[in-house]
């Protein structure tokens, strides 16, 4: 009576495809992607003169990145997208802070 194999050695090909990612997420990309999106954010931020500006320079800066993000994601490196994606939610974050802290202490909204 024939053992049936181990599966250590295959005797055949595989019953079903491997197939590979031509563009795989790395730590690299994902690092990449988020000194750019720092960056960018900081650039952008520096536009800004108070609080409100700082706030809707932020917004548009995000905006723009998370365009580019969904444009890498479809057509270029996801790792890439990751870190933008990543470091703009943080970037906005910050923003949010910011007008909350001033909208606190001022008592006034400070984006109208």
């Amino acid at each position: 009576m024939p053992r049936a194999p181990s599966g250590l050695f295959p005797s055949g090909p595989p019953t079903r495809p491997t197939y590979r990612e031509p563009n795989p997420v790395t730590g690299g990309g994902v690092a990449a992607g988020g000194g750019a999106a720092a960056g960018w954010l900081l650039l952008f931020g520096l536009l800004g003169t108070d609080v409100a500006s700082y706030a809707w320079w932020t917004v548009i800066a995000g905006l723009l990145a998370w365009v580019t993000a969904l444009v890498l994601v479809r057509y270029g490196d996801r790792g890439v997208a990751t870190g933008v994606a990543i470091v703009t939610a943080g970037g906005w974050s910050i923003a949010a802070a910011v007008v909350a802290v001033r909208w606190a202490t001022s008592g006034d909204w400070p984006l109208w």
